[in-house]
């Protein structure tokens, strides 16, 4: 009886140190292993080549998840650097989608590699290069897609490819998005002999693969093939991962137990976890995947990498993952010394408190040496410079400093420096005229220290922060992995805002009698609307304003490029809308959807109750309608606003809506339009007076400026 009383206790031990032993961190927690990669990716696809291990990965939160084609390497899997490949563009057009990329080597040594895009229907296009991260030659100077949208059937779409090289020697590829709507995944063989096209191409039966979404991955476990994929939607929480497996790469495929194996867990820490790669260590097996940010961006195309062990119980069969925040640590020893700056204390110029109807959220400035890639510093607002300031506790030997800024992909100015007493500084780096992106930046020198200080100056882009996800301080040199340098941009530092009304549009201003085929812009941007369409100025209920019936004024001066890419604006119009529609109703636009044809390239403000409702971006997942919408047939006084991180909409003085954003506005070939949008979406009522400016104004000051504005019965 005593033996089984001791047993009994040894196995609770055993279970209950076993479920320590597992126990997950915070999310926000110093050191967390999840994400592995400072920035904004997704679609990871991870390989080892050699003893370099590298990310190949959509880069995200930009253009609709169209930035620069990236990949990251790692000899340590701890300390990964970035890198912008050189890849040529289609020849009848520049190219700017790299989703979903895969690589593979080929029998020739060469570096095949892969990715979709739907600037010229949704296709599969291939590379080669002698190295595993470029320059890359197109495999068709034609352009001529390795896989076509439409194969292997009609209306195909052609995305998330992923090869799998059987022991055979044979590559097999695996595609197809949205494919719950078009009848499975497709699988065929990759022709070895030019690499450039698939033969022997078949669809998946939809029943195969239950529940499925996109992102298909073949691997192989002893003698079965496991198909993995993703579920449900990229974005939200539904996302997951799934498996089937076969005997055969052609299937047919059973579906697998225990699925979905990932899915976005409890605490919803990790949010939407899904389109994966697998990596093997000698016995062991880790899922490279992509899951959303906290706070959510709009949409779920602010992603972030995070890797996680996969347990096989037998060849067919894989237990469920449990996602982490913990992530996976001290896989390999790593060479590279202490960073002396982890939780060290430190100060900023400002930080950015979100307060939206989702989150009470601080970036606060202990995020950028908390070495943890899931939080960050950032700014107040998008001004600069804007500053931080790192205390080492004591005076320290500085060498090294690694900084990863929020995009890896734009370059930011800035400079170092260092104090012994924080008061008196001298200059550790200077890159105040800095055109070249990366992450890590690294500046090296050989000064003693207490305190550090970043000063950044300006950016890129119009309206990104001063933001970064960590700060990293050496007091000795080592080795980097790889000798790569990103190439310098071209492009001139973004403008800033003037903190100017913009457009004054008043009916106010006009007198009764005046022909309104033209109005004189009072904003600081001047020029003159004139009018097409049906527009007249009338009074009603005693108020003087422009009634719409089908018309809209157009502005003869470009539209600012302080409003470019993520800039700020606020959009102030009192209106009175006699019957409300579902769609259209535009109030004010200002950019172009054309020019790259992605939803939050364009924004306008819209008075209409459907979806499309009050910020407009052309695209479900990215429009914010009303929550109430405006009462109809009353005079309101209505205000979008977005910050260069949350858009809000007011409804007279109160806010009624808001989601976090970011933003690739087209302005260049954009006008700025009052009563309709590009393409003619008119609004019908009576628009008192409209007020457009270049920075987002806070509540105290658009109720301030609500009542400066009402209108009066005369």
């Amino acid at each position: 009886m005593l033996k089984n009383k001791l047993l009994y206790s040894l196995v609770i031990f055993v279970f209950a140190t076993s479920t320590f032993a597992q126990k997950d961190i915070d999310v926000n927690s110093p050191g967390a292993g999840n994400p592995i990669l400072p920035g904004w990716f997704a679609d990871p696809t991870i390989k080892k080549f050699g003893d370099t291990y590298y990310i190949y990965a959509t880069t995200d939160n930009e253009m609709l998840a169209s930035g620069a084609p990236t990949v990251w390497y790692s000899k340590d899997f701890k300390n990964w650097y970035n890198y912008i490949m050189e890849i040529p563009s289609f020849s009848a057009k520049s190219i700017t989608n790299f989703w979903a990329p895969d690589i593979l080597q080929g029998n020739d040594g060469r570096y095949y590699l892969y990715f979709g895009n739907c600037e010229i229907g949704c296709n599969i296009y291939g590379y080669v290069s002698d190295s595993s991260v470029g320059p890359w030659k197109k495999l068709s100077e034609n352009d001529t897609p390795v896989i076509s949208n439409g194969y292997p059937r009609e209306n195909f779409p052609s995305l998330d490819a992923q090869f799998f090289q059987d022991s055979d020697g044979k590559i097999y590829g695996y595609w197809g998005t949205w494919v719950h709507y078009n009848g499975g995944y497709a699988v065929g063989e990759l022709n070895q002999k030019n690499m450039s096209e698939m033969v022997h191409s078949k669809n998946i039966p939809l029943a195969q693969t239950p529940a499925p979404f996109e992102a298909a991955y073949m691997m192989k476990k002893g003698s079965k093939y496991i198909l993995m994929y993703s579920g449900a939607s990229c974005h939200d929480e539904t996302y997951n991962v799934r498996y089937s497996y076969s005997d055969s790469p052609y299937g047919p495929f059973t579906p697998g137990k225990n699925n979905p194996i990932l899915s976005t867990n409890e605490n919803q820490t990790v949010h939407g976890p899904g389109h994966h790669s697998v990596l093997q260590e000698n016995d062991d097996y880790y899922i490279v995947y992509h899951k959303h940010d906290y706070p959510m961006t709009r949409g779920g195309l602010a992603r972030q990498v995070c890797i996680d062990k996969m347990i096989f119980e037998n060849d067919s069969t894989i237990q469920k993952v449990v996602p982490s925040s913990k992530g996976i640590k001290d896989v390999l020893k790593s060479e590279v010394p202490k960073n002396i700056a982890f939780q060290a204390k430190t100060s900023a110029s400002s930080f950015y408190h979100l307060k939206s109807t989702q989150y009470d959220y601080e970036y606060g400035p202990s995020f950028a040496t908390d070495d943890n890639n899931a939080t960050l510093w950032k700014a107040a607002d998008n001004t600069s410079p804007q500053y931080l300031i790192i205390d080492l506790g004591a005076e320290k030997k500085v060498k090294r400093v690694m900084t990863q800024f929020e995009f890896a992909s734009y370059y930011y100015q800035y400079k170092l420096e260092y104090s012994a007493d924080g008061k008196r500084w001298n200059l550790y780096a200077d890159k105040s005229k800095n055109r070249t992106a990366g992450s890590p930046m690294i500046d090296d020198n050989d000064v003693t220290a207490r305190y550090l200080k970043l000063t950044v100056l300006a950016t890129e882009k119009t309206g990104l922060y001063a933001a970064v996800w960590n700060i990293k301080v050496y007091s000795s040199l080592f080795d980097l992995p790889l000798q790569l340098y990103n190439a310098a941009s071209k492009t001139s530092p973004a403008v800033k805002s003037s903190k100017k009304l913009l457009v004054d549009f008043d009916a106010n201003k006009i007198q009764t009698n005046s022909a309104i085929n033209s109005v004189s812009n009072k904003g600081s941007i001047g020029g003159i609307f004139t009018k097409n369409g049906d527009v007249s100025l009338e009074k009603v209920d005693g108020i003087k304003a422009f009634h719409f019936k089908n018309g809209a004024f157009t502005l003869d001066k470009a539209v600012p490029k302080s409003l470019a890419w993520n800039g700020s604006y606020t959009i102030a119009a009192w209106v009175k809308n006699p019957e409300i529609a579902k769609e259209g109703e535009i109030l004010a636009s200002w950019c172009d959807r054309t020019e790259f044809g992605l939803a939050n390239s364009y924004n306008a403000l819209a008075y209409n109750s459907g979806n499309y409702g009050a910020g407009v971006h052309l695209d479900g997942h990215f429009d914010m309608k009303y929550a109430k919408v405006p009462e109809a047939n009353k005079w309101h006084h209505i205000v979008l606003t977005f910050d260069g991180v949350v858009e809000k909409v007011y409804v007279d003085g109160v806010l009624d809506n808001s989601q976090s954003m970011l933003l690739s506005s087209a302005i260049d070939k954009a006008k700025i339009i009052i009563g309709s949008s590009d393409i003619g979406e008119n609004f019908t009522g009576f628009i008192a007076s409209l007020r457009m400016y270049d920075y987002a104004l806070t509540q105290e000051d658009l109720l301030k400026l609500m009542k400066q504005t009402k209108p009066g019965a005369e």
